[in-house]
């Protein structure tokens, strides 16, 4: 159906409609900033303490920020016509926060909100009360465009032009919020329950990141005061990803929302470490390791305790001491349990005070429990310990490795664990990556770790079982969205089965698939799926909604070499800088130097994706291993042997790389590619 008119089967329908919706988004403009302007009035000075005013100030400061217009982006993309029969209002517009006038009187309905569901999920079959659904095309902050479907009985809908074009329409920059094209497949996964831990294996170009972060807007729309205390957060895989994804929820009005990543969570650690080593340092085994190495620091007790009073002196027998210890030993955590003991010693030198015929109080227990021969023989058999110096001991001492892992791990894997150069002590040691996950188990065994009350994990599939032990308890008292693609997975211990992971996180919920695509072209797809069954047999090859004629274009250079292969990177890139969008080269890591030095040769202005930040640049060289989780509106692709070969899962690898295009992908390769590309 044609923009600009409205269903033949509505009638009267006025001619300036355009118009009409245009005055009502203007409306709505100068409605929000009055509403802005009254948050900016407010002052926190009401509350009584300057406590109280700095927290009030702070949720003023944050309504202010939620408030803010954008203005390369209307304040409402949907209109709702219904039928009636309640309370509310029977024309409703959807955009992407709630707007009021100075009565009350709403002009623009939170996407969020349960009457605007009707928006994502009606149809002529289940109308759900809209007599006639209407989306709109805008271009920056400007309506351009209506589009009416009707959807009383018996009506019919065809493919929306508008939504296919606001799919279809070129980005540059980070990725920008999807409200106005959510399908109903997604909708139904971002208003999931928060007690509701939702799993989602998405095939490249479903949705599935922009998915999860919806879920997390509307999550904190319909759960405020409750997750406002408890938190959201969304890990990513990098910085460059969590760049790139940045803008989503500020837009959405969710301004106070924690992004990081696994390092920033656990811990910046990067020292070097064979894979092999990495991955039996991220298999659950190691959880029981480091339980046991942790508790075999508690010795059994040898000796009482003897407090000494004026004249007096109390003694705590060993034997009591040993069932005191006996006691605590594996029902409480290590640091409350090593606090519990010097307060159960005290306790029993206060029985022997009173019978004495003394009246202690909690004072002199504390007191007690303080002292010197108390905190001897608490340091003598329960010492204060930290996770460095516990996990520096296991990889430094063979024989203590050894009664750690019993039967867990085996002579080689020990062997593998064992740093082949100790460091001198645990200050001086470099962790690496791997062992931020078990410093952090240990020291959960040590301290219970607080929960959110919503965790959103993107790339799950590439984390290890220990990263994932270390992220449920994040949410092990709420709920997560749990996000990836078990055929993007480059890890040596990444994932084979969603279940596996729900596992390890120790949450229970349902694995929705996502194999309907709506960004990557269908012949770039087909393309890349040729890799499949190579690196993921068991998942459904995906589908795309987007033709794509032409978008593919593989070009082979001749054998005079180097030259012949830059010659055809450029061509490449100066058509498509001819072309609307942003461009990424993928290359090999290693030749990401020899692309850029290409580029800048030719005078093309560039910049190159580095791991901790996202550079905004519409001509991008990315190293292959930063390429998950981005988009490019043309990708080009330099060597895809080399990609393959750079990593033991080199062909998921290439299957991430080669789905990162939304409009054209152009493969240069000099050496053959691939087997399966050529199948």
């Amino acid at each position: 159906m044609p923009a600009h008119q409205l269903a033949p089967d509505i009638p009267d329908a006025p001619a300036d409609v355009l118009a009409d919706e245009q005055a009502h988004l203007a409306e709505s403009r100068e409605a929000l900033r009055a509403m802005r302007a009254h948050a900016q009035s407010l002052s926190a000075d009401a509350a009584g303490d300057w406590v109280s005013q700095q927290i009030l100030q702070g949720l003023l400061d944050q309504r202010v920020a939620a408030l803010a217009d954008h203005p390369d982006t209307p304040l409402f993309f949907g209109r709702l016509d219904r039928s009636g029969g309640d309370e509310l209002p029977t024309t409703i517009y959807v955009g992407r926060r709630h707007v009021h006038d100075g009565t009350s009187r709403p002009l623009v309905i939170d996407w969020r909100a349960p009457v605007s569901r009707a928006f994502y999920q009606a149809s002529p079959a289940e109308p759900m009360g809209v007599v006639r659904r209407r989306r709109f095309g805008y271009h920056g902050g400007a309506l351009t465009a209506y589009e009416d479907e009707p959807l009383a009985e018996g009506g019919q809908i065809g493919p929306s032009r508008i939504l296919t074009e606001e799919i279809e329409r070129p980005r540059t920059g980070p990725m920008r919020d999807i409200v106005a094209t959510i399908q109903p497949d997604q909708d139904e996964i971002v208003r999931s329950a928060l007690a509701q831990t939702v799993c989602v294996q998405g095939a490249p170009g479903t949705g599935k990141t922009a998915v999860g972060l919806h879920r997390a807007a509307y999550l904190l729309f319909t759960h405020r005061e409750r997750l406002a205390r408890s938190g959201v957060m969304i890990v990513g895989p990098n910085r460059a990803f969590l760049s790139y994804i940045s803008s989503v929820l500020p837009a959405l009005g969710e301004v106070k929302v924690d992004q990081t990543t696994v390092a920033g969570l656990l811990g910046e650690h990067a020292a070097p470490e064979d894979p092999e080593v990495a991955a039996v340092k991220g298999d659950a085994r190691m959880a029981k390791v480091l339980d046991r190495a942790l508790w075999l620091h508690v010795v059994k007790p040898e000796e009482g305790v003897v407090f000494t009073k004026g004249a007096y002196r109390y003694r705590v027998a060993d034997h009591e001491v040993r069932e005191i210890v006996a006691s605590l030993r594996g029902t409480t955590r290590y640091a409350p349990g090593r606090a519990a003991l010097a307060q159960r010693l005290a306790h029993q030198v206060l029985v022997r005070m009173e019978q004495r015929g003394e009246s202690p109080d909690d004072r002199v227990q504390d007191a007690v429990a303080r002292s010197k021969p108390v905190r001897q023989l608490v340091d003598a058999v329960w010492p204060k310990l930290t996770p460095e110096q516990v996990l520096f001991r296991l990889l430094s001492e063979p024989e203590f490795l050894a009664r750690a892992a019993k039967a867990d791990l085996s002579p080689e894997e020990q062997e593998r664990l064992l740093w082949a150069k100790p460091y001198r002590s645990w200050k001086s040691a470099k962790w690496s990556a791997a062992d931020a996950a078990l410093l952090d188990e240990l020291a959960d065994l040590m301290e219970r770790t607080p929960s959110l009350g919503h965790l959103v994990v993107d790339e799950a599939q590439d984390l290890s079982e220990m990263q994932l032990r270390a992220l449920g308890r994040r949410c092990r008292n709420g709920s997560a969205t749990v996000l990836g693609d078990l055929a993007q997975g480059t890890t040596p211990w990444s994932a084979t089965t969603w279940e596996a992971v729900l596992t390890h996180l120790g949450q229970e919920g349902e694995v929705t698939e996502l194999t309907l695509g709506f960004r990557v072209p269908r012949e770039v797809l087909d393309y890349a799926a040729r890799l499949l069954p190579s690196i993921a047999p068991g998942l459904a090859a995906p589908r795309s909604l987007r033709p794509g004629a032409g978008s593919l274009s593989v070009r082979e250079s001749g054998e005079d070499g180097e030259d012949r292969e830059g010659g055809d990177v450029l061509a490449a890139v100066r058509d498509a800088l001819g072309r609307e969008g942003s461009i990424g080269v993928i290359a090999p890591d290693a030749l990401v130097p020899e692309v850029a030095a290409t580029l800048a040769g030719a005078g093309l202005a560039h910049a190159v994706l580095s791991p901790d930040s996202a550079e905004e640049h519409r001509l991008l060289v990315v190293p292959a291993t930063l390429a998950k989780g981005l988009e490019y509106d043309h990708v080009i692709v330099v060597e895809p042997a080399d990609i393959v070969e750079a990593e033991p899962r080199g062909l998921a690898r290439l299957y991430v790389v080669l789905t990162r295009a939304v409009t054209t992908l152009t493969v240069v390769h000099r050496k053959p590619l691939p087997a399966q590309l050529t199948a």
